[in-house]
């Protein structure tokens, strides 16, 4: 359980944030730029959660969120600890049912899509690309070695963010009228 007293400590105020193990570590650390960044996701999922969107959808990405505050509490708590909280193959195994189940209904793609359609759309559109960064973070730490990564890195979390971002980019399809609202990249359509 968590219990927050104050919300600030000034324990960082020399440019070092805390894991959860206790370590202290300089906040552009790249794990530290990893959770920041699940972070940072979930705050764009939840600006698309606050400007309305139906369900089923709104219950997918509340989900969603309280995966990625698991996923950065993985990342910021590197310890082996049987006990800690692990991102494991069920939460990826849910998204892959997910993507299944949605990609079946949607119109087939013959062209990369460009972000935008419905306002929906285009904010899983932006949620995807952070995902990415987020996955992209997360492989920098994992080749880094466990000494300069602070710790060992949960390969789950890797295949986890991969597949969230081919979750959003699907939803971002279905949110877009099953893809009829999809807007198709035109190569070399400015060249005449």
């Amino acid at each position: 359980m968590v219990h927050l007293d104050r919300i600030y400590t000034r324990s960082g105020d020399d440019g070092s944030t805390g894991l959860g193990d206790g370590k202290r570590l300089p906040k552009h650390h790249p794990r530290v730029a990893a959770y920041g960044t699940t972070d940072e996701l979930s705050s764009v999922i939840g600006v698309l959660l606050a400007q309305g969107i139906e369900e089923p959808w709104f219950g997918t990405l509340r989900g969603i969120q309280n995966d990625l505050f698991d996923v950065g509490a993985d990342l910021c708590f590197p310890s082996e600890d049987p006990d800690a909280l692990r991102v494991t193959a069920a939460y990826t195994e849910a998204l892959e049912a997910q993507i299944d189940g949605l990609n079946d209904s949607l119109k087939p793609l013959k062209s990369f899509i460009l972000p935008g359609g419905e306002p929906g759309a285009a904010w899983l559109h932006l949620a995807r690309t952070v995902c990415r960064r987020a996955e992209r973070l997360v492989s920098e730490l994992n080749e880094m070695g466990r000494e300069q990564a602070a710790g060992p890195v949960n390969p789950e979390v890797l295949v986890y963010l991969n597949r969230l971002s081919d979750l959003l980019f699907v939803l971002a399809r279905a949110v877009n009228s099953n893809g009829e609202a999809d807007v198709l990249w035109e190569p070399g359509a400015r060249q005449g």
